[in-house]
């Protein structure tokens, strides 16, 4: 079989996964791995009230250090087809560029993974230390019975990790561009304001809340949370939605309700930024609002992996392949990172993520050839010294 990145990326193109629909991907990536001799396990995850999910969790070697390649299988759905220049399910290639769902967002980055990690291990097989797979069939999804759950199946198995890179498309324009060398957390507040619904014209029959509302948004926005640390940005609170469901312009609502999202840095946890929103929104109220404030369960919390020497061999194969020194950054949305990170290290680094969940996504057959290099360059480094 072509072990080559790009036909490996057409292949798992060609698998209509879109979450939770395993579509043959897995099944696909099993049976490569176990021809190059991996031990490969399929587990699958459930959870009332959600579909089940399948995973893979695959192994080469039984020493240390033990190198992980994580990434997810799983696409968000096409939209229709007929707007796509190609089918977003047949992979095809077009002015140098490789056409489908899941092109950067992940399936390219996985086939640039097993590309190198099976090169790799054709030219070093009795190397010292191990190389896995930890793949998932529901990053797109809940993330309920995806990552999270290997990892602890995983761990139950005695597995231990010293190392991990993720290839999420961390790229914004080119190839080299960023690292990821951790992300922010996520935090959802849902603000309720209690009036009471009467006619306009008869107001202190009645208790507006838009006014109650707006005074506790003021109090929320008017400072800022933080000013950043020396790797992420200052932590920010974005008020989504703000309603009162009211169809009629001549009664006053019975209440008005506010929806908040925070993206935060490492100097908080949910715990601390949920004290400080009620501590914010209480000085605001006074005596004078009545409210009330539900924040919203999160397993996204921010972390960092500090630049080291890991860190170190990643740039470095980035550099000597493109020719950039990328930007170690902290910027974007959450990423399966978070729960790889409670078990080891990781780091990000895959395609150009321009076109990832658009109609149209596509990879430059080039950058396929060249992440593959990138992380063939990480291998060889990573495991050196053991050589």
């Amino acid at each position: 079989m072509d072990h080559s990145p790009l036909f490996l990326a057409k292949s798992l193109l060609r698998c209509p996964s879109v979450t939770p629909e395993e579509g043959g991907a897995l099944s696909l990536i099993e049976g490569v791995l176990k021809a190059a001799g991996f031990e490969v396990h399929r587990p699958v995850f459930s959870e009332p009230g959600t579909q089940d999910v399948e995973n893979l969790y695959a192994r080469y070697g039984t020493r240390k250090p033990y190198l992980l390649f994580a990434g997810h299988t799983d696409v968000v759905p096409p939209g229709d087809p007929s707007r796509w220049r190609h089918d977003p399910f047949s992979a095809e290639i077009e002015d140098g560029e490789l056409y489908g769902r899941g092109a950067v967002d992940m399936k390219g980055g996985i086939a640039c993974m097993m590309a190198a990690a099976l090169e790799f291990i054709r030219e070093n097989p009795d190397f010292g230390g191990s190389i896995g797979f930890l793949i998932t069939g529901d990053e797109e999804g809940p993330a309920i019975n995806g990552t999270a759950k290997l990892l602890e199946w995983a761990k139950g198995r005695g597995e231990r990790f010293d190392h991990c890179i993720l290839g999420e498309p961390t790229n914004p324009n080119q190839l080299g561009d960023m690292i990821k060398i951790g992300r922010r957390g996520s935090l959802t507040g849902r603000i309720v304001v209690e009036g009471k619904q009467g006619h306009v014209a008869y107001p202190h029959l009645a208790d507006n809340p838009i006014p109650g509302m707006l005074r506790l948004l003021e109090g929320l926005l008017r400072d800022p949370l933080d000013h950043g640390t020396d790797h992420f940005d200052a932590s920010n609170l974005e008020v989504t939605t703000v309603d009162v469901g009211n169809p009629a312009s001549n009664v006053i609502p019975a209440e008005a309700r506010a929806t908040f999202n925070i993206r935060f840095n490492d100097l908080w946890t949910p715990e601390s930024l949920e004290a400080e929103i009620s501590r914010r929104l209480s000085e605001a109220a006074g005596n004078g609002i009545r409210y009330t404030l539900r924040m919203e369960p999160t397993n996204a919390i921010a972390f960092l992996t500090p630049p080291n020497e890991f860190v170190g061999f990643i740039a470095d194969a980035v550099e000597a392949e493109t020719g950039l020194r990328p930007k170690l950054s902290t910027t974007g949305g959450t990423s399966d990172a978070r729960f790889i990170v409670k078990d080891c290290p990781v780091v990000e680094f895959g395609l150009v993520g321009q076109t990832m969940h658009q109609i149209d996504e596509r990879v430059a057959v080039e950058d396929l050839d060249r992440l593959a290099a990138i992380y063939r360059k990480v291998l060889n480094a990573y495991f050196a010294p053991a050589s």
